[in-house]
């Protein structure tokens, strides 16, 4: 059974009931909106064909909603596109209007306020490097380092530590009222300090969906501390990143991110081109495989798949090949140790999360010394789920809850499996809930004995205090 999830985004190759039927099929934990395409009634459409589709197989989906935060855009360029070639030199000046091999205009009102000698300007994802040579007011000279063919109107990306843009923007904000208050996770794109989480926090309001920091530049990674304390989920987002920071140092920083979100338990997705080839291809590179099992062996909590299942020939067989090479990597001897620095910064603090990762451990132990077929958190927010999946338990892993959106949640999570359950009022009352929702779900079956994990359902403190070993009869 594959316990790292995985992330589809849906875009116009996936954006019909059939094809997501199949995505679920295939093995699809979390559809993610890309919010920065499309309207606000068409992601609400293909959020609700989600759930219909995950309703109609028994399955519970989570959706993520992806902000599009600031970006940069140049003007547009000819049909056909400009070919800037290695070596020529260019000007940069803001404005919206036509962009050519010569001269490009950017949306960006201070673009000569935010760049010095010397600092380089990505065009299109890559596609084409500048180096700043000179700013001579208003106008930036820079020289191809990279050539290649702009088309349309193709991002820029300006270095992140001279330009700070506000975040949320007041799109952001538009679009949190107009849709993504309805997912189950938002995504925070190109944020780098934890005020900005917040006040993203305070839009979705108390009750709102769970909230990712994406990290997507230096700031963030040097910020990362900081915004997981607010972040409730970390996404490794290493398109920007790639560009942001030197390319050699992106895999090191992949690894460190998943390590310190491992020390907080928090839930971690890696994305961007896992399996790019398959865009067009039937088959990944040896590499992508490989990168892929790589990540899970970091310690992952999810994949992420982008263009892939957006625009890809086939999205269907990218959830399928992603999930097979995820499941095999699971199977890897190393996998099943668990890291010593996993939960240490929760330990550290004497607070109600470190009582719920203590009894977490005490879980894991139960059920690795009693041979338990499963461990089954009731939780009401999913902390409970989530502090056990930090520790990767061998034993099958339940996150039971009376909350529809909190099950939804834990789809992101690593190995938990997300049940509704009746609401419970007593302890006696919940162990029996919970027990017999598993055996009705298939997921515990009778003669079993399994771990509850859960706090006591009166305490004013959502505390986990209560574990019990049962036999299921």
């Amino acid at each position: 059974m594959r316990r790292t999830k995985i992330v589809a985004t849906l875009g116009p190759a996936s954006g019909t009931p059939a094809v997501i039927g199949e995505m679920l099929d295939a093995g699809m934990d979390v559809a993610r909106l890309g919010l920065a395409h499309g309207t606000p009634e068409e992601h609400r459409a293909a959020m609700a064909m989600v759930r219909d589709e995950a309703r109609r197989r028994g399955r519970i989906v989570g959706v993520l909603a992806d902000l599009p935060g600031p970006k940069v855009r140049t003007g547009p360029f000819p049909e056909g596109g400009s070919f800037l070639a290695e070596g020529a030199e260019v000007v940069l000046v803001a404005g919206e209007g036509p962009s050519s091999g010569e001269r490009i205009e950017v949306d960006e009102p201070e673009v000569a306020q935010v760049v010095e000698p010397g600092a380089t300007v990505v065009l299109g994802d890559g596609t084409v490097v500048l180096e700043v040579v000179a700013v001579e007011g208003d106008t930036v000279r820079a020289r191809v380092q990279a050539g290649g063919r702009l088309q349309g109107r193709p991002g820029a990306h300006l270095p992140s530590d001279r330009w700070r843009p506000p975040v949320p923007t007041e799109d952001d904000l538009r679009l949190i009222d107009a849709v993504a208050r309805e997912a189950d996770w938002v995504a925070v794109s190109f944020v780098r300090r934890p005020e900005e989480l917040r006040r993203v926090r305070e839009a979705l309001g108390d009750d709102g969906p769970r909230l990712m920091a994406k990290i997507e530049t230096r700031a963030a990674v040097e910020h990362l501390d900081e915004l997981m304390t607010v972040a409730d989920g970390i996404m490794v987002a290493r398109g920007d990143l790639g560009i942001d920071a030197p390319i050699e140092d992106v895999p090191h920083l992949q690894k460190r991110i998943i390590r310190a979100c491992a020390a907080r338990g928090l839930p971690v997705v890696t994305a961007t081109q896992m399996l790019e080839s398959m865009v067009s291809a039937a088959r990944p590179t040896r590499a992508e495989a490989t990168d892929v099992a790589n990540a899970v062996a970091d310690g992952t909590d999810a994949l992420m798949l982008s263009a892939e299942t957006a625009i890809g020939r086939d999205p269907a067989l990218a959830v399928r090949t992603m999930a097979r090479i995820a499941e095999r990597a699971e199977q890897a001897e190393e996998m099943h140790a668990v890291p010593v620095d996993r939960g240490v910064v929760s330990r550290r603090v004497p607070s109600t999360g470190a009582v719920t990762l203590a009894m977490a451990h005490a879980a894991l132990r139960a059920a690795d010394e009693l041979g338990l077929a499963a461990i089954v958190c009731c939780t009401r927010a999913g902390t409970t789920a989530r502090a056990m999946a930090a520790l990767r338990p061998r034993a099958r892993l339940v996150g039971a809850s009376p909350s529809p959106a909190t099950a939804r949640q834990l789809t992101l999570s690593w190995g938990v499996e997300p049940l509704e359950v009746a609401e419970y009022h007593t302890t006696d009352e919940m162990v029996w809930c919970v027990v017999e929702a598993a055996v009705e779900a298939g997921v515990v079956h009778h003669g079993e004995a399994i771990a509850v994990l859960a706090g006591a359902p009166d305490a004013a403190a959502r505390t986990t205090d209560v574990l019990r070993v049962v036999q299921v009869e």
